[in-house]
């Protein structure tokens, strides 16, 4: 069974990539992010593409801004859109669903990005995770939360730890946050694989910072005890983000059970020009608050 999770910056922007990854990859379970299409325009856009390459779908959108999104080819059952209770912003945001795919309870998360840590929406993010992380400590053990957390785990998962001190993804009550997500019995499955490697799943679309290799790893698989003693390959569809028109993520590719590609690294292809750089930076992320912050 392959899992995987890829925030596409726009799925109708993507479609011309997204598609034809589906039919070269062929994940058994997508988690889409940052869909940014209601739920009527989703479903004219990719009902028919999806259910010709046998996936069911549930996605849970808005018009312009985040969206989240299902896609599945081993079941979709029990389907719930956002987290019962949680925080809007301030209304709630349709930042989360999930749905029992294959047996295992499947969560596809865009958490809300917190701008600057002085904001109101970094508070806002703090609250959300928390609720994410009451609703996944209900259960069941056999659990999946993937998508674009907006949190590097660790100063490993940035190109430059100095250059953001004092930004939103890797403050430590944000890293803070996210452990207590994963005490709800979840394990990082790609760096629990890759333990010593560089791995990012995301890349500014400034010149340069792609093809440097000067990315960050904020997209995850969180998996729980019982999904994580199965997986067989763990790792970052680099291909994706390269070319024309990328989103500025790449898919995270999870193999349970068997391996098809084999356990081929953790970034495929591996970066060409890795890069260390120091001095001035921010994450572009903590740009002031502007509609597509959102």
């Amino acid at each position: 069974m392959r899992v995987t999770t890829w925030n596409v910056n726009s799925v109708k922007q993507r479609l011309p990539r997204l598609l034809p990854w589906l039919d070269q990859r062929r994940p058994d379970v997508l988690c889409l992010q940052e869909t940014k299409l209601a739920d009527a325009a989703f479903a004219e856009l990719l009902s028919k593409e999806l259910a010709d390459r046998g996936y069911e779908y549930a996605a849970h959108g808005e018009a312009r801004w985040n969206g989240v999104a299902i896609l599945s080819r081993v079941g979709l059952d029990d389907v719930v859109t956002g987290i019962p209770g949680g925080p809007g912003f301030p209304h709630p945001e349709a930042r989360a669903v999930s749905a029992t795919c294959g047996g295992i309870r499947v969560h596809s998360v865009y958490v809300p990005n917190g701008r600057t840590p002085d904001s109101d929406h970094y508070q806002y993010k703090l609250t959300w995770l928390k609720a994410l992380r009451d609703l996944v400590a209900t259960g069941p053990d056999a659990v999946i939360v993937a998508g674009d957390i907006n949190i590097a785990p660790a100063d490993a998962d940035v190109f430059d730890p100095e250059a953001f001190v004092g930004q939103t993804h890797v403050t430590a009550p944000e890293r803070a946050a996210l452990a207590e997500l994963q005490a709800a019995g979840l394990h990082d499955v790609v760096r629990d694989h890759w333990p010593d490697k560089r791995v990012f799943s995301y890349w500014d679309y400034r010149a340069g910072m792609f093809h440097q290799d000067l990315g960050m790893r904020i997209d995850l698989v969180l998996a729980g005890t019982p999904v994580a003693e199965r997986v067989k390959a763990a790792w970052v569809d680099r291909h994706a983000r390269k070319g024309t028109g990328p989103s500025d993520h790449a898919p995270v590719v999870v193999d349970l059970d068997e391996a098809p590609d084999g356990d081929i690294g953790p970034v495929v292809p591996p970066p060409s020009a890795p890069a260390a750089r120091r001095g001035k930076a921010r994450l572009p992320q903590a740009a002031p608050a502007t509609p597509d912050d959102k």
